[in-house]
């Protein structure tokens, strides 16, 4: 258990697979939540946050989230009382301009949101200050990497997860 230093707190999905993509995210945030707590005990998936100020952070993207007219599909709120522990969160239903989708949140927080295009894509994900890294996935190769050449990131990845090291 750890944390990482690019944060996947953006994910666009095209429209034909949005749904789809939704529902099976959910079932995963959902299990996330059930799997919450210490950090250094076995089963352990979703720890607390680093610190307060971490904490309190995360919080404010998800107020921000919430007063910009975002869509709270699940979590949104303080996991249990004690710790700096936070729900899986899922927004929807996000506007291109709102700080949650421009922004990297270093937390438990996603925005999925809805493209039509390839063109609109990379121009939203292009529309942040940060861009340390991204991922692309598409069944045609040849659209992913043009995509991935296209966004303004430190890293991409292309048909492959953001790689992981457990450490025993």
């Amino acid at each position: 258990m750890g944390q990482v230093c690019s944060a996947g707190s953006r994910i666009f999905v095209q429209e034909r697979v949005y749904d789809e993509f939704l529902t099976k995210f959910t079932a995963i945030a959902k299990n996330l939540a059930a799997a919450t707590g210490d950090p250094f005990v076995s089963g352990t998936q979703h720890g607390p946050q680093v610190s307060r100020v971490q904490f309190d952070r995360v919080m404010s993207y998800i107020e921000s989230g919430k007063q910009d007219g975002a869509t709270v599909h699940i979590g949104g709120a303080r996991h249990g009382k004690e710790g700096y522990f936070i729900q899986p969160t899922i927004f929807t239903n996000t506007k291109p301009d709102m700080k949650i989708v421009r922004e990297e949140i270093f937390g438990p927080v996603a925005v999925v949101a809805k493209f039509k295009t390839e063109d609109e894509v990379i121009e939203t994900a292009n529309d942040t200050t940060y861009g340390l890294a991204c991922n692309v996935f598409s069944q045609n190769i040849s659209r992913a990497l043009r995509v991935a050449h296209s966004l303004e990131a430190g890293t991409a990845w292309v048909c492959s997860p953001q790689p992981l090291v457990q450490t025993s």
